[in-house]
């Protein structure tokens, strides 16, 4: 279990989604709410698709890992309360998943782009550290961003 909490917290909401089936690696980008910056997060192909599934409000047929994971906070009786990315280390994001519990709330660490699949509906809040938005827009981590994300590229998704 995680405690680490932003020190100023931006709050952030799913801009884009970029997906080319042929690659291993999507794009997601965030966008400041109050500002405008953004920024790409490099995500698996698995959750790219959980992403899209969750904005588009599909339901699949059988519950894929993320729609389990939800079900499960529910009956365990928690809400997923936000989402905090609260670090950017050798080009990896790093997050906290708040739950509200009975007992108080509980903060896990998790993979964001496994955060951003479970709030894409907009059940949850999300906050990025302005130290992590700082370097992942100034292109100061270029390895994290194999690829430039193109605005007029056809796969592109927006939601």
């Amino acid at each position: 279990m995680n405690t680490v909490q932003p020190t100023t917290p931006i709050r952030v909401e799913l801009s884009r989604i970029l997906i080319r089936e042929m690659s291993d690696m999507q794009v997601v980008e965030l966008r400041d709410v109050a500002t405008g910056r953004s920024f790409p997060i490099v995500i698996g192909l698995p959750e790219a698709y959980a992403i899209e599934r969750r904005l588009k409000g599909e339901e699949p047929e059988r519950p894929q890992t993320h729609d389990l994971l939800d079900r499960v906070i529910s009956e365990l009786g928690a809400r997923l309360e936000r989402v905090d990315i609260v670090d950017l280390r050798e080009g990896t994001f790093h997050a906290v998943l708040t739950l509200q519990t009975a007992q108080g709330p509980v903060a896990l660490d998790c993979r964001p782009s496994d955060a951003l699949a479970l709030c894409a509906d907009g059940r949850a809040e999300i906050w990025v550290a302005e130290s992590v938005i700082e370097r992942a827009s100034s292109g100061a981590t270029p390895h994290a961003f194999p690829f430039i994300v193109d605005e007029d590229d056809d796969d592109e998704h927006d939601d």
